[in-house]
Order: structure tokens, then sequence, then C-alpha cells
């Protein structure tokens, strides 16, 4: 397959798939596929969805979006880059990605290629999404068509690290297939290539990525339990131990969003079904899925102390997305605090710069209040928005009690309270 003949279609337009089919349209003729016809026609318009990219981003690109299977049929390169998610019970959520299995098993010819991007673990491209697409289409892998597995590496919100400059890890199911997808994707990935020798080692990569992180953020989440109570400050060691030019600078919060708050899931339920119960990587998932819990925990209990009526108490919750700076609320571990603070019977109202008010009553049950107050008992800071780093001690005081408190998970303002008592992580 010459560059030239190369059709690529990206089935998944979402903060993953959109990206790449732009950075692809500006080279050759590109599909972009999504079964949401309101996000569809939004992308006709220039309009990220995600509010990730802007209308210029959108310009001199070659591409088509589209929730039609005909068009689908037009490309001869296929990348699948749908979400993985995990159900209420921790497991794997494959849905998306066996109905895009299923797509392509009905569009796809002699001489494709279908490469997935979805975060999965390692074996599931071939043991879960193969078969189906070989069944609808009647054709064999290695025969009829080639396949093959490059993780995705998009981090939202962040303009520094995209997909032209992050290194791309790909793998085929042969070695035809491996030089021939990298070849495609060196066209717009500027920082190299790095050949995987074999799917599974590509899936295993991407997962290991981020369980990684999440181990070092719930030891830092462990660590600032621990400090906690000997009752010194987790932000105050961490800058100490900083000094050692080999300590690595994790930081302790929340862990949510589409990666570090759900990969982890993946491995150890394919580690199970081999028969190995993990242990380290179950612990770090429990110490940081209890987070939520425990800072409502420390904000009952300031209220407790200092309040008369707890049941009058009003707490206000700033930042509702996943992370800084991004307008994407799925799988926002604020919701773990907000719903926490509730159960205490406390009155908590959300703010947030980027999110949409009705998109969280939909997926969480609560909206953005109308208008910040001035009586709060307590103010906890989760998401540091910039426009949040703008804020100072004067402007804490004005919104809070004599006796509230200012709870600044991420550390944002350490030093700079001086009018409220003040408790970070």
């Amino acid at each position: 397959m010459k560059n030239t003949e190369v059709k690529i279609a990206i089935i998944g337009l979402g903060y993953v798939g959109l990206p790449i089919a732009l950075s692809f349209a500006r080279k050759l003729p590109v599909i972009g596929f999504d079964i949401n016809e309101k996000r569809v026609a939004l992308m006709q318009q220039g309009i990220d969805p995600s509010h990730e990219l802007t209308n210029s981003d959108f310009g001199g690109c070659d591409i088509v979006f589209t929730s039609s299977i005909q068009i689908l049929k037009e490309a001869n390169f296929y990348i699948i880059a749908v979400p993985t998610a995990v159900d209420a019970h921790n497991i794997p959520d494959l849905t998306a990605l066996k109905r895009a299995s299923s797509t392509i098993g009905a569009v796809l010819k002699q001489g494709d290629y279908v490469i997935f991007e979805s975060t999965v673990y390692p074996g599931c491209t071939e043991e879960d999404c193969l078969p189906i697409i070989e069944e609808i289409s009647g054709l064999k892998v290695g025969v009829n068509f080639k396949l093959g597995y490059s993780p995705e590496r998009i981090n939202p919100g962040d303009k520094e690290h995209t997909l032209e400059n992050i290194i791309k890890v790909v793998a085929g199911c042969d070695e035809e297939a491996l030089e021939t997808i990298v070849g495609v994707y060196s066209l717009v990935v500027k920082a190299g290539i790095h050949k995987a020798p074999s799917i599974k080692v590509a899936e295993a990569a991407k997962i290991i990525e981020n369980t990684q992180r999440d181990l070092n953020i719930a030891l830092m989440n462990e660590l600032s339990i621990i400090f906690d109570k000997m009752g010194i400050n987790t932000y105050d060691v961490l800058a100490a131990a900083a000094t050692k030019w080999n300590f690595l600078r994790f930081q302790p919060g929340l862990v949510g969003g589409h990666c570090i708050g759900v990969d982890p899931y993946y491995l150890t339920y394919k580690a199970a079904k081999l028969g190995y119960a993990s242990k380290i990587i179950a612990a770090g998932r429990y110490i940081n899925d209890s987070m939520g819990g425990y800072v409502a925990k420390k904000i009952i209990q300031h209220i407790i102390r200092h309040s008369a009526h707890v049941k009058e108490a009003k707490v206000l919750v700033m930042g509702a997305t996943f992370k800084e700076n991004v307008t994407d609320i799925r799988n926002s571990k604020v919701a773990d605090v907000v719903h926490a603070l509730k159960d205490y019977h406390l009155n908590v109202e959300v703010a947030d710069p980027y999110a949409d008010s009705n998109a969280l009553m939909e997926e969480y049950n609560f909206p953005l209040a109308d208008k910040i107050a001035t009586d709060y008992d307590a103010v906890v800071i989760i998401v540091p928005h910039k426009s949040y780093k703008l804020l100072d001690d004067t402007y804490f005081a004005s919104i809070t009690k004599p006796n509230g408190l200012i709870a600044d998970i991420k550390g944002i303002y350490q030093n700079k309270i001086t009018s409220r008592q003040y408790w970070s992580l």
C-alpha cells in the first residue's frame, strides 16, 4: 500500500480520534466516522464537541465527517479510537470496541488495514476484536487484510505533548503490516516511531504507562494520610524530598479521567482471568478510589468542630471536571466528594468555569451553582483551573465565615491563606 493510495478512516471522534483525524487530513483524504450524529454535525461546522481544538485546527484538512456506513466503505486504512471504560463494578466495558469491530467487519475489503488505538488489556485486539471482524467480513487476517495496534497518547488540555511530537508505538500482525503502519503514521508523527515486537506488547506498554502513574499517586495519597496524622504538611515534605536528584515528583490528589483511573482495572481484570490476583495494583486502586470519601471526612470534621448547626452548613466545591482546564466531566472524582458531603446532609454547591451544568446534572445529579455565596463553612478547591490560581486570601475570606476552612486539595495556595483555616492533602 503506497501512501498515495491510502484513504484513512477514523472511527470514534472524541478527544483521541478527532486530533488524529485532523492530523492525517492535512496529508491524506480522511473519513471521520462517529455514530453520534449531533457530534458529527458540530464537526462539520468546524466545532470540536470536546472543546479541545479551535475552528482554525479544522483548516486545510481533506476530511469528511459522517455517520454513514456507505461512506466509511471508501476507506482502506481504518483506525479505531473509541472509548474503553469500566462498569459500576470496575469490570472492563468493551461495548463500544465490539460495536466498532462489527462496523469494520461490515465494510472491510481485500487488502485493507485495521489499527486499534483504544486502550485495552494485552490480548484484547486479537482475542476479542479480531474474531468479530473476521466473522462479519468473512476475511482472514494476514491473508485478506492486516491488523495492527498503536496506543493513543493524547493528553486532554496538553498543547505541548501532541500527536505529532510524541513517539508513536506501533505493532502489526506481521512484518509487512508493521512496515506499512509505520509508513502511514510517519506522515504525521515527527518525534519518531517505536516498533513493538507484537500487538500484545504494544497493548501492555500502554496499560502500564497509566498503571505506573496510578501507583505513584496512590503512594502520595497514602503518605498524605499518614503525614496528616503526624501534623505535618505533605507538600512541605515533598518539596524537601524533591531536592534529591532522583526523587519522582508525584503529588497526592483525586484520580479520575479516562486513563489513570480506568486502565489499571483492565490489567487486573486480565490478570484475574489468568489466575493471578493483583496485589500492588489493586491496593493502589483502592487507595485512590477512596480519596473522595477521605476528603469529605476531613471537611465534616472541621464543620462539626466549628458549627453548632451542622445540617445548615454550606460547602462550596470548586472544580467539577476530571482535570484542570478541560470541559470533560466523565469519570470525575469530584462527584465522589460532592456525594460524600451530601451524605452528611451538608448543603453543597459546585462551581466550575469549564463544566456544563446540564451535563453534570445528567451524569452526577447535581448542577453548578447560580452564583457564589458569602457564607460558606468550607471551600474545597479540587481542580486547579488556571483561573483559580489567580485567587487569593482576600477572595476566600470574602466568601467564607470567620471559622471557614479552605481545603486546597492540590496545594495551589500553599502559604497564601492566612485569614482562614487551611488544609491540603
